[in-house]
């Protein structure tokens, strides 16, 4: 039977080096993050390519924007700051993916539950439909109602 010590090191040890693998992750070499930011950006040239994969011969674009990205990193700026001044100064069309913004939020959560409002409303209005009652004759207080019911269908052979 192993010691109490040994078994304690071997419970503390695992997930210990398990945090430090995923520290490790999220830690990224600036060059690591280059290209990332890279392929999350547009080309604005009008080639329609990822700026870090913008191959077309002497594109007069992606040299500026990718110098402008090495400067920004260099000034330790953030990834979303990094984006907000690459929308600011080339337009939304350079981001590759939208920011998410509250706007944008808005933008895809309301249609889908509008649709899902109305087809609820829809089913709710139909429900309220078929489970009215079928209008039925009121019962005729005029004398004589089953001798003018038999003239009636006489007269029109019915």
């Amino acid at each position: 039977m192993k010691p109490v010590m040994t078994r304690l090191m071997q419970f503390a040890v695992a997930p210990t080096i398990a945090i430090a693998l995923l520290l490790s992750m999220g830690a990224t070499s600036p060059n690591v993050r280059y290209h990332r930011i890279g392929h999350e950006l547009m080309c604005v040239c009008g080639c329609n390519e990822i700026l870090a994969e913008c191959n077309h011969d002497s594109c007069p674009d992606s040299p500026v924007e990718l110098a402008e990205l090495k400067a920004d990193l260099a000034k330790g700026m953030t990834d979303h700051q990094i984006f907000a001044a690459f929308q600011a100064e080339y337009g939304a069309t350079v981001l590759a993916a939208p920011m998410l913004t509250r706007f944008n939020m808005v933008a895809w959560i309301v249609p889908p539950l509008l649709l899902v409002l109305g087809i609820v409303g829809v089913m709710g209005l139909v429900r309220k439909w078929r489970l009215r009652a079928a209008a039925v004759p009121a019962a005729a207080n005029v004398e004589h109602f089953d001798h003018l019911r038999s003239r009636i269908r006489k007269e029109t052979e019915l």
